[in-house]
């Protein structure tokens, strides 16, 4: 056996003490396995090789998962005091691949290792003695602060695993085999895989937010579906299996591959899987810190699209329908096998959670109900790209987990790998990936003529992303123009005369504003929102040049509208607008040099509106132009009271925003003409609407 892990924490019984207790040790193990990881790493230097171009150099995950910490307890208000600004913004964007997010070297200015280290322990000491002071209640729900703390722990996890597949593509000489992370040592050759029958039966999937156990957003909701008989594979696609399809040219002939698997078959010019090493008319596998003689009994690693391969091939060579299984197949053949839950589990009934091994094992070594491998030893490609079910709710803390993923292109993973541990060892979690991707994953295939239900409307329906939709990109409401539109015409006016070469647009929502500079005459428009839920909208507008969405009418009847930049005029500057992902309150250092910086209905939504005014004008031109809107509608779930500009008493007297805006604002700007309304009209509905006026001031930067 490998080492022990702790398994995800029960959160709705117990004593409470003991339940602290039992978070701590938990908080501890996950960061302390964390380190060790990197501990395989040969030198510092490691730390700053790319081992895939799309992805981060290691130092950026190893200082992610501890500004994780600091950056969801700042949003759900359980500290007001950063430890390192800087790196909270450095070390933010980097798990998927999205078209937001900026990997040019040349931005980036990382700091050595011990510098992160040192922020590391400092963030530890944090999060422990927040554990260790802050009330417990139990259950613990996900509006709990011990909620945010759980965040934190589940995350550091992911990286756990997401971390040693980056490892495992580092050049060899760069790595270390240690004996914690020790492999298994048994191989040789594998069992003629066999189809066997799995009863249909309906699936129900998604859990209540009573559930016990610490959850991500895309678990929650409810789908139902009804499954018919199928036959799955006793075991996982061993490499002895999927060498077949690579000595019978499966990386060579197009039939075998969808457009999109060819397309990426080409770009990479793959002739086998990527952890396969030719060696002198033999192979050889890569584990996470080693190369070794091939063991043809484990399970073989690709990414989707040569699973999907593999099947197609399968299928014309057998005449069976052969495919991945769907979530739902998956479900149910872990159903008919009866295989214990985490944490249910004395010990672990596969290759999971890091009870075992450091790498994959013989795909026949765990039977579960006469299938192996139902969880563990890798994950397994389903057919099902990710989607919400019925009911999902963004939690507010996080809202970049799961929406930027349900875009049909992120396929599920399910049952886990020998290093999935915490909620990805559990039998609810949904993980997905791109289709080129590569994890711990594998695959086993199925036969069934049953098609495959894909979730593929790809209208924006939830409800606030809808609203917004409509607030930007449609049409005015009682006469009210189109709000981030005539904030766009209002700030153009200003800047008439004035030079218009660089302009950054905070809170840019899905993105209206930032089309209109740069259509008005901007050379360059930086749109930055802190939500995913809105900018990946924005993001997918300058890159299609399209948005659907679903207004709701009355009750569950909604009206389907589909929108263009090219019918708005704003085709052509697409090039000129660029969308990222921040912090208005803690911007990275790349985000400077601007003739303008437009906040529209901004400040009123910051945890810290002081400093954002008072840190502004470092990221401006001297002479530039700040242009402000807002309502002025505090609230403490957003900003806490003492951080208000107005819309309080003191000393018995009433303080105004516009007189705390100007006092924050003093040092550094000059007001620039007077105050104006400027109305917005928000539909919720055909019949409900809210109408809102918020006040423009324009404030000079004086550098």
């Amino acid at each position: 056996m490998h080492q022990r892990t702790p398994h995800t924490t029960i959160l709705n019984q117990g004593d409470p003490e003991q339940k602290r207790a039992e978070i701590l040790a938990y908080f501890h193990a996950t960061f302390d396995s964390d380190e060790k990881l990197y501990d395989t790493l040969r030198h510092d230097s490691t730390f700053y090789l790319r081992p895939d171009r799309l992805r981060h150099p290691l130092i950026f995950y190893f200082g992610h998962t501890a500004t994780f910490y600091i950056n969801k307890l700042t949003v759900a208000q359980l500290i007001d005091t950063r430890i390192n600004p800087r790196f909270e913004s450095l070390f933010v964007v980097g798990v998927d691949e999205m078209s937001w997010d900026d990997l040019n070297e040349t931005r980036y200015d990382w700091p050595t290792r011990q510098q992160v280290q040192e922020y590391r322990d400092h963030v530890r000491e944090l999060v422990d003695s927040l554990i260790r002071r802050m009330p417990l209640n139990l259950p613990v729900m996900w509006e709990d602060p011990f909620w945010a703390i759980m965040m934190g722990i589940e995350h550091q996890r992911i990286h756990l695993e997401t971390s040693s597949v980056l490892i495992r593509q580092l050049p060899f000489d760069q790595v270390q085999q240690l004996p914690l992370w020790d492999i298994c040592t048994e191989a040789g050759e594998p069992p003629v895989n066999r189809l066997l029958p799995v009863a249909g039966g309906t699936v129900t999937l998604g859990k209540g937010k009573d559930h016990p156990l610490y959850g991500w957003d895309n678990e929650y909701g409810q789908h139902s579906a009804d499954v018919a008989d199928f036959r799955a594979a006793e075991y996982l696609t061993s490499n002895r299996e999927f060498l077949a399809f690579v000595e019978a040219g499966g990386y060579r002939e197009r039939q075998w591959w969808s457009d999109e698997g060819w397309n990426w078959r080409e770009f990479k010019q793959a002739g086998h899987p990527l952890f396969w090493i030719s060696s002198g008319g033999d192979w050889k596998l890569r584990t996470m810190a080693s190369e070794i003689d091939m063991p043809w009994n484990w399970p073989v690693e690709v990414n989707y699209l040569e699973a999907k391969a593999f099947c197609t091939w399968k299928s014309a060579i057998t005449g069976a329908p052969i495919r991945l299984p769907s979530e739902e197949e998956w479900h149910r053949l872990h159903t008919v096998s009866q295989v214990p839950d985490q944490p249910e589990w004395d010990r672990a009934p596969g290759n999971i959670n890091l009870e075992w091994w450091a790498s994959s094992c013989p795909v026949d070594r765990f039977s579960n109900g006469g299938f192996f491998d139902v969880i563990g030893n890798v994950w397994q490609w389903t057919e099902t790209p990710i989607y919400p079910f019925h009911g999902f709710q963004v939690h507010p803390w996080y809202d970049d987990f799961s929406t930027p993923t349900f875009d049909t292109r992120h396929n599920l993973i399910k049952g886990g790998s020998w290093i999935s541990t915490g909620n990805e060892a559990t039998l609810a979690a949904r993980y997905a990936f791109r289709r080129h991707f590569f994890q711990h994953a594998g695959f086993r295939y199925v036969e069934s003529a049953a098609p495959v239900v894909i979730h593929d409307d790809q209208y924006e329906s939830d409800a606030l992303t809808a609203q917004y939709c409509d607030a930007h990109y449609g049409s005015g409401h009682f006469g009210v123009a189109n709000f981030p539109a005539a904030c766009a015409v209002a700030a153009l006016e200003l800047m008439q005369g004035r030079t218009m070469e660089h302009a950054l647009d905070l809170g840019c929502a899905l993105g209206r504003s930032s089309f209109e500079l740069a259509r008005g005459g901007f050379q360059r428009v930086t749109g930055l929102d802190f939500s995913t839920r809105f900018f990946r909208l924005a993001a997918r507008m300058q890159d299609e040049g399209t948005l659907r969405y679903a207004l709701p009418e009355e009750g569950d009847i909604v009206s389907f509208h589909e929108i263009t930049l090219a019918e708005l005029g704003l085709e052509g500057i697409r090039e000129r607008v660029q969308f990222y992902q921040g912090d208005a309150c803690n911007l990275p250092d790349k985000f400077t040099g601007y003739d303008l910086v437009l906040a529209a209905n901004l400040i009123d939504r910051l945890y810290s509106p002081r400093r954002f005014l008072t840190t502004i004008h470092e990221r401006m031109k001297p002479g530039g132009l700040l242009v402000l809107t807002s309502p002025y509608t505090w609230l403490e779930e957003y900003t806490k009271k003492e951080e208000w500009l107005g819309g309080y008493r003191a000393g018995g007297e009433a303080v105004w925003s516009l007189d705390g805006l100007k006092g924050v604002l003093a040092p550094h700007f000059t007001p620039v003409g007077e105050p104006r309304d400027m109305p917005f009209v928000i539909r919720e509905t055909k019949r409900k609407f809210q109408h809102t006026v918020a006040q423009l001031t324009v404030w000079r930067c004086n550098g």
